[in-house]
């Protein structure tokens, strides 16, 4: 809580109106005092610590370094001097992009350029100390020490707020700056006009890790300013530039105290969007009045789901995790319900919201059934985007940003997204269109016509594998890269669309669909214990060793084998066979988890972090494995795995996520299994049972149920379970259904210090589907 006390004091300081419990506005939520936005901004967390709203538009935030893998966020902990303020950021990601508009308010001479972090006097960069800082949801604040400023952010949907507490001086300012963009990316086209002495709008188009990005801005002063407008660094005259490396010097002189405000819309589709973006978002000047209509609506998400416990550190890393989960997909819409399409068209549906940032490769595991629990309605608004960019590009997205097919990352993961929520009762979309979508987004096809900016982007969305997967039933691994990742997330996803044919009494396609589900036993050597790369010979690729990584150029993605040997979420049974029998399954986990951390190779992928043994929980393939005890008949290992990483691999620090935080899914993974239960293969409508760290839980659903879940005699020590209780009936299986969720049932654990291996009187029958 360090960060915001000091953030309220210095607000005080500022002669800022202070929120007492009188002036607090009494509807919002205890939760909001226990998220703290700093979480995740070291290691290699990349989340940002700056104002935005839940999927909004904007999210407003400063920017330490726009170079690097830990500049994804555009924030970086460690650092000491900020750039500016920019107005889009990515959540998490291991790539970087967006950093759009930035503004810098400075005093003293101008100047053009950034500077250096090393010599920040070399540009109009500021020192800053974490001590004058402070974060919480929709609020952020600093003390630019160069400049004795005071900057406050705040944000509505689409419309990013800023107050600068300026000292006296006669030559004062902001910068507008649209050069920079995080990791630096080509920006073609530059746009700047002066409209008035309180008012600037430009376009910014970029192509970078979405190759054609547009956006748009409209900003309001509350105070006349001087305009100058640069082109290359160069003085222009006229009010308006076109070109590349476009700024503004906006001046003005200030008194001791004085407050300057600074409203800016944006927009994906044009000026007039971002213009009536920021007239329609926020309408008069009172900066603390949108701070709180931006809190209401954090206040109103995080009341979703209320915890009591003991560890107010863990408190903290619960609401933290559901502020993170709820800030991407976001806002694509303008509120003239007009967006920019995945072929480059602007379109206008009134009864439609775009969104974007999918990361799907991470998000379908936890983020997504997470939100089938706590928000269906919004999920399915998702998938309605989802949809609505197979209708636009002619395929289903996998990695999608600011309106493109990126192409990142393998498998086609918006299947699993759609067919668990439809499978579980969520079905505000066209099913028989997200139908045929999967079938066409499985296959290869080379007369598929699809939107795609780049030949590359084209080859990633239907990569070879995809041909041999259809026509040799496997993938070769001189043949393809990646090969053994790919093969065992096509099998995965291929089960998934088997359900759904089933569902819809499609038994041939069921048939099918179920054998290619299948294709993941044939990677496995048997002899070796790991799934390998098969060579268009048939052979196996050599030389092999599981620790071996060289970061997306090898048969695994973002991994090893000791990792990917483990992706059969969808068929367990199947795995347990291929390794010999279920008892030798659980001797190979605790393998996993009990041998070396060391990694094998000259590139070693950076994803692979928070390692206990060979499991690593920084990154997404290994997020299900700990829960796999629960199907071999050790369900006291995976009460003590999930503890363990609960209690060790989060905390309530910049460096609290020990990999990306990849838009919501290292938190999501958080928070439900500090609930006590994961989706261990989404599509399923069955979650598994682990271990509640919180003694009481309310999830307040949409049909109006509340899920609650009790955990007596719950401690620190007291990790695993006795028995469980569903709604009085003792579970004799760890495992219940989405179903009892959505009644409104009660769960109670009754925990104790000592593995009991008799808390469930029988195990699942894993063929049982």
């Amino acid at each position: 809580m360090k960060k915001k006390l000091l953030g309220v004091l210095l607000i005080g300081a500022l002669g800022c109106q202070k929120l007492t419990e009188e002036t607090k506005d009494k509807n919002i939520s205890a939760a909001m005092d226990y998220v703290d936005p700093f979480i995740g901004t070291g290691f290699h967390g990349h989340t940002f610590p700056g104002a935005t709203t839940p999927n909004g538009m904007v999210q407003l935030s400063p920017d330490t370094r726009f170079e690097g893998w830990d500049a994804c966020g555009g924030y970086y902990y460690e650092d000491s001097s900020i750039v500016g303020f920019s107005h889009t950021h990515l959540s998490g990601t291991g790539i970087g992009d967006m950093g759009d508009v930035l503004m810098m308010p400075f005093t003293g001479k101008a100047k053009l350029s950034q500077g250096l972090p090393e010599a920040p006097d070399s540009g109009y960069r500021s020192r800053f100390s974490h001590e004058q800082e402070s974060a919480s949801p929709g609020y952020y604040n600093v003390k630019l020490q160069d400049y004795d400023i005071d900057v406050e952010l705040t944000a509505s949907p689409r419309v990013g707020f800023h107050q600068y507490t300026f000292p006296e001086a006669e030559e004062a300012g902001v910068i507008v700056d649209l050069s920079p963009t995080i990791h630096m990316h080509r920006s073609p086209k530059h746009e700047i006009r002066v409209i008035s002495d309180t008012e600037i709008a430009g376009m910014k188009y970029t192509k970078g890790w979405a190759n054609e990005h547009y956006i748009y801005f409209y900003a309001k002063f509350d105070k006349p300013f001087k305009a100058s407008v640069f082109g290359n660094d160069k003085l222009i005259e006229g009010n308006v530039y076109e070109g590349k490396n476009a700024k503004a010097l906006l001046s003005f002189s200030t008194d001791k105290g004085e407050k300057v405000k600074v409203k800016v819309g944006i927009s994906n589709v044009d000026i007039e969007g971002a213009k009536n973006n920021l007239f329609s978002g926020i309408e008069d000047w009172d900066f603390y009045a949108q701070k709180e209509k931006a809190e209401a609506l954090w206040s109103d998400k995080l009341s979703t789901i209320d915890i009591k416990g003991k560890s107010e550190e863990q408190k903290e890393i619960f609401y933290t995790s559901l502020y993170h989960s709820f800030i991407s997909p976001m806002n694509y819409s303008d509120a003239d319900h007009r967006y920019r399409t995945i072929d480059g068209k602007i379109k206008r549906d009134d009864n439609y919201d775009s969104y974007t940032v999918f990361s799907l490769w991470d998000t379908y595991r936890t983020l997504h059934p997470l939100m089938t629990i706590i928000e269906p309605s919004q999920n399915e608004k998702y998938i309605q985007t989802l949809l609505r960019k197979y209708d636009e590009g002619g395929i289903l997205p996998k990695w999608e940003l600011a309106g493109n097919y990126t192409g990142t990352m393998t498998g086609y993961h918006a299947v699993p997204v759609i067919v668990d929520a439809y499978r579980k009762g969520d079905r505000n979309f066209d099913i028989n269109k997200a139908y045929k979508a999967m079938l066409e987004t499985s296959t290869f096809s080379r007369d598929l016509k699809f939107v795609a900016h780049s030949e590359s982007v084209r080859e990633k969305l239907m990569p070879n594998a995809k041909l041999y997967n259809d026509s040799l039933g496997y993938i070769p691994a001189d043949l393809e890269n990646e090969s053994v990742s790919k093969a065992l997330e096509y099998a995965y996803n291929d089960y998934c669309i088997a359900l759904l044919a089933k569902e819809l009494g499609d038994e041939k396609v069921y048939k099918e669909y179920l054998e290619r589900s299948k294709r993941y036993k044939q990677y496995y050597d048997s002899e070796e214990g790991f799934m390998r790369g098969k060579l268009s010979t048939g052979g196996w690729r050599e030389p092999f060793n599981p620790r071996f990584s060289r970061h997306r150029k090898d048969d695994y993605t973002e991994g090893n084998a000791y990792q990917w040997s483990w992706y059969v979420p969808h068929d367990i049974d199947g795995l347990a066979n291929l390794i010999g029998s279920k008892e030798l399954m659980e001797e190979k986990l605790d393998t996993l988890f009990m041998t070396s951390s060391n990694l094998v190779g000259e590139d070693v992928s950076n994803d692979i972090s928070g390692m206990i043994g060979q499991y690593a929980h920084g990154n997404e393939p290994s997020h299900h494995i700990a829960y796999m005890y629960n199907y071999v008949g050790a369900e006291h290992k995976t009460q003590y795995m999930a503890d363990y990483l609960l209690q060790n691999h989060y905390s309530a620090t910049p460096e609290g996520i020990i990999g990306n935080e990849d838009c919501g899914q290292m938190s999501a993974w958080f928070i439900m299994s500090s609930m006590g239960f994961y989706p261990m293969s989404p599509g399923e409508t069955t979650y598994t049972v682990g271990r509640p760290l919180f003694d009481e839980v309310e999830v307040k659903l949409e049909n109006g149920n509340t899920f609650e879940i009790v955990a007596h005699n719950n401690s620190y020590s007291n990790k695993y379970i006795d028995k469980v209780l569903l709604d009085g009936v003792q579970l004799n299986e760890p495992f219940i259904d989405h179903k009892d969720i959505l009644s409104g049932k009660k769960l109670e654990f009754f925990m104790t210090s000592e593995p009991n291996v008799n808390a469930f009187k029988e195990n699942l029958n894993l063929s049982k589907k």
